[in-house]
C-alpha cells in the first residue's frame, strides 16, 4: 500500500471483473453519464467547428486564423480548462462540457477546413464547366471529397473527448470518472474497472465513427486517398 491506496498484483484483476459483475447499475449508470457528457459535447463541437471550417474551407480564406486560434485551443490542457471554467460555471458538468468542447473544437476546426480547402482545383473547374452554382459546387463536389478528412476529424476529437471526460469526476460531472478519482469509496478494483470502461468507449467510438465515415463517403473514394481517385468516375456520382 502507497500513501494508504492499494497496489496494483496479479490478483487485482480478478478482483476487477468480481467489481463489474457485483456493481452492473453503478456501471451503467456511469456509463451513460460518461456517454451523455461526451455527445453533448462532440455535438456542439462539431456543429462550431464544421460549418466554420467548411465555409473557411470553400472561401480559401482564413487559414491564418482558423489553424493558429485551433493551435492555441489545443495546447490548452483541458485539467486547466476546468479549472478556470470554475469561475464562470461552478462545480457543474457545464464546465466539463465547455473544456471538453475547448479541446475537441479545433481538430474538428482544421480538419474541415484542410478538408474542402484541399479539394482538388481541376474537380471544382469541371463542376464550373458543367454549370454548377457556388452552392451546387459545395455541396455536390467538394464536401463529398472532403467527407474522408472531415470525418476523420470527428473521429479523432470524439476519442478524445471520450478519454477526457473523465474529468468530470473531480468536479462533480457524472460520469465513469467519478470511480476513477475515489478510491477510497470504489478501491483500486473498481478504479480500474472504470478505466477499462472508458478505454472500450473509447475504441468503440472509434470503431462506429469508422463504420459511419464509410457509409457516407463516396464509394470511388474508399480506401484511397483523394489525390488517387478517377475524378471522371465521382463528378458524375454528384452532378445525380
Amino acid at each position: 500500500m502507497i500513501f494508504g491506496y492499494d497496489q496494483i498484483t496479479w490478483g487485482t484483476f480478478p478482483d476487477v471483473f468480481r467489481f463489474m459483475a457485483d456493481n452492473p447499475g453503478l456501471m451503467l449508470d456511469k456509463i451513460g453519464e460518461h456517454l451523455q457528457i461526451s455527445v453533448l459535447a462532440v455535438g456542439m463541437a462539431i456543429a462550431l467547428g464544421i460549418p466554420l471550417g467548411i465555409w473557411l474551407g470553400h472561401l480559401h480564406r482564413g487559414s491564418f486564423v482558423a489553424i493558429n486560434v485551433a493551435n492555441v485551443l489545443r495546447a490548452l490542457p483541458s485539467l486547466a480548462v476546468v479549472a478556470i471554467g470554475l469561475g464562470f460555471f461552478g462545480i457543474d458538468q457545464t464546465n466539463v462540457i465547455f473544456a471538453l468542447v475547448v479541446l475537441g473544437f479545433p481538430v474538428i476546426l482544421t480538419n474541415a477546413y484542410v478538408a474542402v480547402d484541399s479539394v482538388d482545383a481541376d474537380a471544382v473547374e469541371a463542376a464550373r464547366g458543367m454549370g454548377m452554382r457556388p452552392l451546387q459546387i459545395l455541396t455536390k463536389v467538394e464536401l463529398p471529397l472532403a467527407l474522408p478528412l472531415i470525418f476523420a476529424g470527428i473521429r479523432t476529437a470524439a476519442v478524445f473527448i471520450v478519454a477526457t471526460a473523465t474529468l468530470a469526476g473531480i468536479v462533480g460531472g457524472g460520469g465513469l470518472g467519478d470511480i476513477i478519482v475515489n478510491q477510497s469509496s470504489y478501491f483500486l478494483k473498481g478504479v480500474i474497472a472504470a478505466s477499462i470502461a472508458v478505454m472500450a468507449l473509447a475504441f468503440l467510438t472509434d470503431l462506429v465513427l469508422w463504420l459511419v465515415q464509410r457509409a457516407v463517403t463516396p464509394r470511388p473514394l474508399r480506401g484511397k486517398p483523394v489525390a488517387d481517385v478517377d475524378l471522371t468516375q465521382v463528378v458524375p456520382i454528384f452532378e445525380q
